[in-house]
């Protein structure tokens, strides 16, 4: 353990020492600005984060799931966003490793300065999580859509994100329903994309749901999830257009 928090403080310096130069004060205030001044920034670029951090990213080799924790919380509780920008890539770089037993801590980060970039970072890694634990990830995700936080519920609505023919339909199915009278922007935009991106697999299952379900979707809900339909009905059997954009939050 000893050897494994000297690690991770040498990783933590190394990366506070790659963005600290970075730093934009201008660029940072209109950072802080579109995210309603929730986050400080050290407001650096996109395509200069990127460039400083992903040598650093894929240099660090963690012993163990232990240490890739260490390594995630540590950058997560520093002040200015982009450190948590790191841990979202260094999860993201070493998720095969994570296992059904990181859930927990992971579910953690979804509730700590929660905001939607963060949030929805980490949707592919805690999905894999969960996919490749079977039976424990389904019942982790049937708690977490009816979890007190609605970024948690988010999680558990988007989850299953690019599954395509492996995707658990009479869950996202159920996990709609259960979530559809909801108010909540961030969470009736996530059912929208859910359906969305299952529809891209199987648009008519998705419009059967729609039309069958009782559950009373929001206009959003609505609009999100029929967005391709038409571009759609249009391809044959098993064939999709060429570009697939992530929806904005």
């Amino acid at each position: 353990m000893v050897q494994a928090n000297k690690r991770v403080a040498a990783f933590h310096r190394a990366v506070r020492a790659a963005l600290r130069p970075l730093k934009n004060a201008k660029r940072a205030a209109g950072m802080r600005a579109y995210m309603r001044n929730q986050f400080e920034y050290l407001g650096v670029s996109m395509p200069d984060h990127r460039a400083a951090v992903a040598p650093l990213i894929k240099g660090f080799s963690p012993a163990g799931r232990e240490e890739l924790r260490l390594a995630a919380e540590g950058l997560w509780q520093m002040p200015e966003r982009e450190y948590q920008y790191v841990a979202i890539g260094l999860l993201g770089h070493h998720q095969a490793i994570l296992t059904f037993d990181d859930l927990p801590w992971l579910l953690m980060l979804v509730q700590s300065k929660s905001w939607w970039d963060t949030v929805d970072s980490l949707v592919k890694a805690i999905g894999q999580v969960v996919r490749r634990a079977g039976a424990k990830g389904k019942r982790t995700m049937d708690a977490a859509v009816k979890h007190e936080s609605f970024w948690v519920r988010r999680i558990a609505m988007l989850h299953q994100l690019g599954l395509r023919d492996e995707v658990d339909t009479e869950r996202l199915f159920r996990y709609a329903e259960l979530l559809a009278a909801e108010k909540e922007f961030f969470i009736r935009k996530a059912i929208g994309w859910a359906l969305r991106d299952y529809a891209w697999h199987d648009w008519r299952a998705v419009e059967k749901f729609l039309k069958s379900s009782r559950a009373g979707f929001s206009g959003l809900t609505v609009r999100e999830a029929t967005k391709n339909f038409a571009t759609l009905s249009q391809r044959g059997p098993g064939k999709r257009p060429l570009t697939r954009r992530r929806p904005k939050p």
